[in-house]
């Protein structure tokens, strides 16, 4: 029987979690054990120069969030405003997609990392974060052998990885990207992971680490200040609160626009069949069809002033009269127009947490001596709606992340999040549905193929049943077929109470894992 349970994006976060877990710890301890474990399994993706959010549910409730994500820079007398030519270009290619990433030292923005971790930790934990951080530091002095996902996200970042001599020295140090079963050694990166261990978030604002990472981007054009660094605080959050068949789900809530996209998912979901006229299973035509409606009908809300009004206070109430509007009146899908890892746990007293983190693509920039790889979030369109360099200094960025959590009464039913960019919000929602209309435990929710409603056009996941595909292109959606599985299409990681009790699974399509502590306190590999 398995009493704690973790799942993240790659199996070494998870056990680390797993461990907090056997320790003694809470849900929390396991997933800051799983994040900073990450810093080093899956360093291109997040670490201690990105930012986050944490969703958690101590045994009982209620619930909230912390908002430790990135803000923008410039504040004092030594900030500037951020000249778009300053920023470096590259394109990343998924199969058949491609996306345009810009990096340097003027797309680094504020980190929050370490402050949300330590904030976590003094709220919701029990366990010492010397004990915490501990596997990540011995992870990152013994060298972690890179696997086929990680190799190929590698390949296609080798131009960010590349772009300073910091960069380039720790993560292609033959000169190229690294090759599966290759292994990277990150010294530097476990000097500041053991600081922050015996001197929490200080290290980072006002402490040497800090200092070295603002001396490095002042040098060579970066925005951040030491104002920035010294007016950086964790955010607390009341997550938004939504019914989806009876389950209590709870999200993100605004100024981040992912969690109120998901919700309006589901509630276009909600009134539509997910099974055909046989009541076939859950994997059918029906279910896609509905599922692509839903996404469509929660994309159309990205209209103008979506992103400008995420700030506001009366946002949600705005969102969902304009939501119940566009329901009324049958609109049509819109037409308008990665780097992020998550970890997700369930302790054995029924606290819950899911975590999420994203260094954007990475900046291509590491602070000599530090081991830290800087965000790219000044340079990610998706959060610079109003063009580069638009956002006044201090504003807190929004954000597609959105960890979410389940309830069934009072009960714990599920913890959930994802990588992805933009595709995450639909990955939570096929995997969210998946287990509540499907029935479907973690591993399956996760493992089945995906659709992606973006840009007026569908993107159909390699697997996806013949049928369904035949009837997505009956409904009028126009689709954009892959030919397999593909890291493009998100990396859940979610952790659920079946009939067969707690039962976790992190994503293939990112190298996930799982593991927890059965009723002999014992790890073990899910």
């Amino acid at each position: 029987m398995i009493t704690g349970a973790v799942a993240a994006g790659n199996p070494l976060s998870a056990r680390a979690g797993a461990r907090a877990l056997a320790d003694g710890g809470t849900a929390v301890d396991a997933v800051i054990a799983g994040a900073l474990t990450a810093a080093v399994a899956e360093a291109v993706l997040t670490g201690p120069g990105a930012g986050g959010f944490l969703l958690v549910r101590p045994p009982g409730g209620p619930a909230t969030v912390l908002d430790f994500f990135v803000a923008v820079p410039g504040l004092g007398p030594d900030g500037r405003a951020l000249d778009p030519d300053d920023l470096h270009a590259f394109t990343v290619p998924f199969g058949t997609a491609e996306q345009v990433f810009h990096i340097g030292p003027a797309s680094v923005a504020v980190p929050g990392m370490l402050a949300g971790l330590d904030e976590a930790s003094r709220r919701f934990g029990r366990l010492p974060m010397a004990d915490l951080v501990r596997p990540a530091v011995q992870l990152a002095r013994e060298g972690v052998v890179v696997g086929e996902e990680a190799a190929y996200l590698h390949a296609i970042l080798e131009d960010m990885l590349g772009h300073t001599p910091a960069s380039a020295a720790q993560f292609t140090p033959e000169g190229r990207p690294a090759a599966p079963g290759a292994t990277l050694v990150f010294d530097d990166l476990a000097g500041t992971l053991e600081r922050f261990g015996r001197e929490g978030a200080a290290c980072m604002y006002g402490g040497v680490v800090g200092e070295e990472i603002l001396r490095y981007l002042a040098a060579t054009g970066g925005l951040v200040t030491r104002d920035d660094m010294a007016a950086y605080r964790v955010v607390e959050r009341a997550p938004v609160e939504m019914a989806f068949r009876g389950v209590t789900v709870l999200t993100n809530p605004p100024p981040s626009s992912g969690g109120v996209l998901i919700a309006a998912a589901l509630d276009a979901l909600e009134g539509q069949p997910v099974t055909g006229d046989d009541e076939a299973s859950y994997d059918d035509e029906a279910s896609y069809v509905a599922m692509a409606r839903a996404q469509a009908t929660a994309n159309a809300m990205r209209g103008p002033g979506f992103h400008d009004g995420l700030g506001e206070e009366d946002f949600l109430e705005r969102f969902w009269a304009a939501l119940r509007s566009a329901e009324a009146d049958g609109a049509p899908p819109s037409r308008k127009p990665t780097g992020t890892t998550h970890v997700s746990a369930i302790d054995a007293e029924g606290g819950m947490a899911s975590m999420s983190s994203s260094n954007g693509s990475g900046s291509g920039v590491v602070a000599p001596g530090t081991g830290v790889l800087l965000n790219n979030m000044l340079g990610e369109s998706d959060l610079n709606p109003g063009g580069f360099g638009s956002l006044p200094p201090g504003v807190r960025m929004t954000s597609m992340m959105a960890p979410t959590l389940l309830l069934r009464g009072d009960e714990p039913l599920a913890a959930v999040g994802s990588a992805g960019s933009n595709r995450l919000r639909s990955a939570i929602l096929m995997v969210v549905a998946g287990m509540v209309d499907g029935g479907l435990g973690p591993a399956d929710a996760v493992q089945r193929p995906r659709v992606h409603h973006e840009g007026g056009g569908l993107d159909v996941e390699g697997g996806v049943p013949e049928g369904a595909v035949t009837a997505l292109e009956a409904a009028g959606f126009d689709l954009r077929l892959w030919d397999e599985s593909n890291l493009y299409f998100g990396g859940v990681s979610a952790v659920g109470v079946t009939g067969r009790g707690l039962e976790a699974a992190g994503d293939p399509r990112r190298g996930g894992g799982a593991a927890g502590v059965d009723d002999e306190g014992r790890v073990v590999d899910l």
